[in-house]
């Protein structure tokens, strides 16, 4: 028999988890494996750890950990990946938009031996803004042209993993985490299940544009020097273009007798070089304040309450 651990980050889920629970509880009784559901409580405001201390105490199967504040879901995916103890372990939303009924088909998958994988992916992007979703259709066309990381459109958080990939992704300890890219960079054979979009079945969504738009540039510095190198060719580039210039306006003053007039171009160019400098700077410092972070070694996580036995409470 084998052991089906699920781990569902959680944050301001009050509304949610009664819908969840009795759904993910419904299928995950009807396998022929143990389980083990692991709530991983986000620094949550509402009564998100009341509700899991209840199902805890009436369930021998439901585990929480409770962070100390809100850390991040990459943060508590990475909690429950390191107290897990499951042969398999899948990570879900409490939403239901990943749905747990589709379990029992990914064991299946896996039970084959074929695969190490198998993670989820929306065919569409129904009842999502036109605009978040070309962004989004973009941010995935970049990412695997300019990095390492295999990162399928419409992706999901929602997959199930064997033992072997579960430790390969908890050895990757870096505390800047875009678990999208380590799940493709870690490698192991994936099976792409496909299924329709869900909607949320209570609460609201965690993620403004903004959000995301953060979460994308995280991803793409995490996994990609092309940004740095794009810089360092534009360095290149302009240094060319001003010594042809330069060139340019001593012929002309020798052979024409005039200096280049302007003194509204000369502007513009200045503040279009000092604009690509600046960029260049930023763009740099976007990888320095990462090296920074990772240089301080601090947890990705500190709990201050769990059910679990030598539950892993700081790392």
């Amino acid at each position: 028999m084998k052991k089906i651990s699920i781990i569902v980050p959680c944050y301001n889920e009050e509304a949610a988890l009664p819908l969840f629970y009795p759904v993910a509880h419904e299928v995950l009784e009807k396998l022929p494996d143990d389980y083990e559901l692991i709530f991983v409580n986000d620094g949550s405001k509402d009564k998100t750890l009341e509700i899991l201390r209840d199902l805890a105490a009436k369930d021998p199967h439901v585990f929480y950990i409770s962070f100390s504040r809100n850390f991040g879901k990459e943060a508590a995916m990475y909690a429950g990946f390191v107290n897990a103890s499951g042969d398999y372990v899948a990570v879900m939303d409490a939403d239901l938009q990943d749905p747990p009924a589709l379990l029992p088909e990914m064991i299946k998958i896996l039970d084959s031996g074929e695969y190490d994988s198998v993670a989820t992916r929306r065919e569409d992007r129904k009842g999502e803004p036109p605009v978040r979703s070309w962004f989004a259709r973009k941010f995935y066309q970049i990412i695997n042209k300019i990095s390492d990381a295999d990162v399928v459109d419409g992706a999901r958080d929602f997959r199930l993993m064997k033992r072997d990939m579960v430790d390969a992704i908890v050895e990757m300890s870096e505390y800047n985490r875009f678990s999208k890219g380590i799940f493709g960079w870690v490698g192991f054979k994936t099976y792409w299940l496909p299924y329709e979009n869900v909607e949320r079945v209570a609460g609201e969504s965690k993620w403004n544009f903004w959000k995301l738009f953060k979460y994308a540039i995280d991803g793409i510095i995490n996994f990609s020097l092309v940004p740095l190198n794009l810089s360092s060719w534009m360095g290149f580039f302009m240094t060319g273009v001003s010594f042809i210039m330069l060139i340019v306006i001593v012929l002309r003053k020798l052979i024409k007798g005039d200096p280049v007039a302007g003194w509204a171009s000369l502007i513009c160019v200045v503040i279009f070089i000092g604009g690509l400098v600046m960029l260049s700077l930023g763009v740099m410092g976007q990888y320095l304040a990462k090296i920074y972070m990772e240089s301080k070694r601090r947890p990705h996580y500190i709990s201050s309450e769990s059910n679990i036995k030598d539950v892993k409470k700081i790392d």
